[in-house]
């Protein structure tokens, strides 16, 4: 069993990448293969990696696990720290969080500082007027990272490509750009993964990471943007006064960057949402046990599971913008008994149709990851990957349950397969809506439909609902299949993603996002284009067809001169184009979306043109 390399914070990869000389990076990423599988744990913690048996690598982190400085990563190469084994090392380790940036210095000695124009806190108080030149010139280099590394695509977008947008993040960290340099990171996990062809890992989530990056850059760069888009640091906590919580639910937590944990869910009286983590190193081992670890909050004695059934009266609560609650020193929390779903708080979550609540999200997105949407179903039966419900609503439409976490050991599928085996069953449903996929929701816990005769039986001491990510569901749970109602007919109603010709520009996008901006110039070569955007144009989505010409037409053009040479090198026409036609391809996706949560009268889902 190989040992895993400790996470390397961002700045030290990419600081070791940028040291090597233009022959060495030419093998980084050959170097890079089946290093990790040579690496070896020792007995003070640090992490050997053996190159032959000329040089040893050695990774020491620091207290946090992760490598945060270059003097952790040490070689025993004649050419360190300038050599291709430290540099390919570095590059096989995951890529650890980053890091909040310094606080801003400030004049000494002086009763009224100015604000420091270099950069922001990690924590603004308030939108700052315009952004400094600092933020304009590390959005402008981001841009251009990024517009390289667009060009590039996933099969040329080696460590070195890789190495330069993790250089641009560090320099956008630096000048108060979080936003940005979050963005920067997701792509290159991105790319990491596609590189080596992780199971986890989806085209389009890498494409929607690409759009994130170059829009925040772009605007950003060109000096219009609103200063929000800078985005904050860190979830700085700030006084709560007293909290009256009650638990809905708990989910693991598995990230790819080796972390692991759960986060379990409340609900105040007054509907406001809040939420306690207990994410650390640890990975999937850790993700299935922190469901019943104890709870550190004020000395509260409860572990998780007892918190997503129960509820805590906090004092001197800390809670951070998006609702996390902190474990400050004077925070004091006692324990409350558990409240039922068909009691308050929880009650008004299921009382709306579930079309109305993503439809705020939808003209929201800033919130949709962290929302919750509840709503009563009929469950249909098994359809490929989904499990189909009918919301239980006249003339609703057929809803898709995904998985809330696709990981075999965690029993999410498993949970979803068994209901599947109940068609007619009555759910009461949480989870969290899927604004990339028609109509779909990844459920974290279910419940008996109250008064339905055919339901789930859940023990008592579970009130009411079964955590899909811990809880495992048996036959004893389900109610004998005798008592199922007449036969629930099975036919998965239309998918108007699926159905509408802009699956055409998504698949122009993808492809430029695999195979780089040649691949999307071959497909405007002979026929191509006039068999890909004449659907477009005839389903009547004009814009979506010019913007694909467009694209295909300036991935095309590479314009030399008398000797050969490109007259125009820069990526930044492609990236535009590339760009233009992703956010017009989301926004009708969206709308799509939307669409598909509102029933036609025969209860089947809407088609789009």
């Amino acid at each position: 069993m190989s040992t895993e390399l400790p996470p390397v914070a961002p700045e030290v990869l990419a600081e070791a990448v940028e040291n090597l000389t233009a022959r060495l990076r030419k093998k980084l990423d050959a170097a890079i293969e089946g290093c990790a599988a040579g690496a070896a744990l020792e007995v003070d913690g640090s992490v050997n990696v053996r190159f032959g048996e000329d040089a040893l690598v050695t990774l020491r982190p620091g207290p946090s696990g992760t490598v945060t400085e270059a003097g952790q990563a040490t070689c025993s190469c004649l050419l360190a720290p300038r050599c291709l084994h430290r540099a390919a090392a570095l590059g096989a380790a995951p890529l650890a969080d980053a890091a909040p940036p310094p606080p801003p210095p400030q004049p000494a000695e002086q009763p009224e500082p100015e604000a420091p124009t270099e950069s922001v806190p990690a924590e603004p108080t308030g939108p700052a007027p315009v952004l400094t030149e600092a933020q304009l010139g590390a959005a402008a280099a981001l841009w251009h990272a990024a517009a390289e590394a667009l060009a590039a695509g996933v099969t040329a977008g080696g460590a070195v490509v890789q190495a330069e947008l993790l250089r641009a993040a560090h320099t956008a960290r630096l000048a108060g750009l979080p936003r940005a340099e979050a963005a920067a990171l997701r792509v290159v996990r991105g790319l990491r993964a596609a590189r080596e062809r992780r199971a986890t890992q989806r085209l389009g989530a890498l494409t929607g990471a690409f759009r994130e990056l170059l829009h925040t850059a772009g605007v950003l760069a060109s000096g219009t943007a609103d200063p929000a888009l800078t985005g904050t640091a860190r979830r700085a906590y700030a006084p709560g006064g007293s909290l009256q919580v009650h638990g809905l639910c708990r989910e693991p937590v598995l990230s790819a960057t080796g972390y692991g944990g759960v986060v379990t869910h409340l609900l105040a009286p007054d509907g406001a949402r809040y939420s306690v983590s207990d994410v650390r190193p640890g990975g999937l081992a850790r993700a299935r046990g922190a469901g019943s670890a104890s709870v550190a909050l004020g000395g509260a004695v409860l572990d998780h599971a007892g918190l997503a059934r129960g509820g805590l009266r906090i004092v001197g609560a800390t809670v951070s913008a998006e609702g996390r609650l902190g474990a400050g020193r004077e925070v004091r929390a006692t324990p409350l008994r558990g409240t039922l779903w068909t009691e308050q708080p929880a009650a008004p979550l299921f009382a709306r149709p579930a079309a109305e609540a993503v439809a705020e999200l939808l003209a929201d997105p800033e919130g949709a990851e962290s929302a919750l949407l509840g709503c009563d179903v009929t469950v249909v039966g098994a359809a490929g990957e989904h499990l189909l419900v009918r919301e239980a609503r006249p003339d609703a439409p057929l809803l898709r349950l995904l998985p809330a976490h696709p990981h075999p050991e965690l029993p999410h599928t498993a949970n979803l397969r068994r209901i599947a085996g109940y068609p007619g069953l009555q759910l009461r449903v949480l989870g969290r809506p899927d604004l990339d996929r028609a109509a779909t929701l990844r459920p974290l816990a279910v419940g008996p439909v109250p008064g339905a005769p055919y339901t789930l039986r859940l023990p008592e001491e579970w009130l009411g609902r079964a955590d899909l990510g811990y809880d495992r569901l048996q036959g004893i749970h389900f109610p004998p299949l005798a008592d199922a109602p007449g036969p629930v007919p099975a036919a998965e109603g239309p998918d108007p993603l699926a159905d509408s010709p802009l699956w055409r520009v998504r698949r122009l996008l993808e492809t430029g996002v695999a195979g780089g901006r040649r691949a999307v110039a071959e497909s405007a070569r002979g026929t191509a284009p006039l068999a890909s955007f004449g659907p477009l144009r005839r389903a009547g989505l004009t814009a979506a067809a010019e913007l694909s010409a467009a694209l295909a037409a300036e991935a095309d053009r590479r314009p030399r001169n008398a000797f050969g040479r490109l007259t125009d090198p820069s990526p930044d026409g492609y990236a535009w184009a590339w760009l233009a036609a992703a956010t017009h391809l989301a926004a009708a996706e969206r709308s799509l979306v939307a669409a598909s949560w509102t029933a036609t009268p025969d209860g089947a889902m809407p088609t789009a043109r």
